[in-house]
């Protein structure tokens, strides 16, 4: 049964990831193009194409990390030129925030048929909606409802995989430790100089925090908790008021 479960997950979980990393990369390339950038038009990234975004190594650990309750991986940057821009500032942090953004706006999306369906079945138990958009009972409740093969249990596993893979990317990537989004973000925070200095290290910094997260994978989650619990917290206060006016136009 425990095999079952696994591979339904990885099933599910596939398909998943190739949508959330593709929509995230080009989220990033199309605001670039539409500040003016026409890079990544040109090499052929502004598309949903998988194949023109994954990287190999960090599709396999947003696999791996998945089953650690967090989900964190990364695909091929997107080239953007900045001096492109109006604004070399704004327009750099414009860009940057638009993969982060594109994955909370999946994740709130795919959010509602989740919390339909798993309503329905703790209504009896008088638990809030809002509850279950905390990832830890979304996880517990993709293992409950793995048990099952009907339609409406793949529906709640897929969605439920969605939400949780796009907000660990999210998060993930506002970490402000280069190469992930949130170091970009940076530009519009410290002097020029001060910027240059740490990204002159990026390479450093970036394949130390990369062997912290293999050695202890557990001290992402702690650390991104507070960050996490947030935008959830926010998603199930606005969700569930979103549910509950679709229940009273149906009922």
């Amino acid at each position: 049964m425990k095999m079952r479960s696994d591979i339904l997950f990885l099933l599910c979980a596939i398909p998943a990831i190739l949508v959330s990393l593709s929509f995230h990369e080009m989220a990033h390339a199309y605001t670039s193009y539409r500040l003016g950038d026409p890079t990544a038009k040109r090499l052929g990234r502004l598309t949903l194409n998988p194949l023109k975004h994954l990287d190999p190594v960090g599709t396999l650990m947003l696999m791996v990390s998945m089953y650690s309750g967090f989900g964190f991986g990364w695909a091929k940057p997107v080239p953007i030129d900045p001096t492109y821009y109006k604004n070399y500032k704004k327009g750099t942090i414009m860009v940057s925030l638009a993969g982060p953004l594109s994955n909370l706006l999946l994740a709130f999306a795919f959010s509602f048929p989740m919390v339909m369906i798993a309503a329905q079945d703790v209504q009896p138990y008088s638990a809030p909606s809002r509850v279950l958009y905390d990832s830890r009972i979304v996880r517990y409740l993709i293992g409950a409802y793995s048990m099952d093969l009907s339609f409406r249990s793949v529906v709640f596993i897929i969605c439920g995989i969605f939400y949780i893979i796009n907000i660990g990317l999210a998060i993930f990537n506002l970490i402000p430790i280069p190469p992930l989004d949130g170091s970009k973000i940076l530009t519009g925070i410290l002097p020029a100089r001060t910027y240059f200095t740490i990204m002159s290290y990026e390479r450093y910094i970036g394949l130390l925090f990369l062997l912290l997260m293999i050695a202890n994978p557990g001290i992402l989650s702690t650390v991104t908790y507070p960050l996490r619990r947030a935008v959830e917290l926010l998603f199930g206060l606005v969700g569930s008021v979103i549910v509950r006016i679709v229940d009273w136009t149906y009922t």
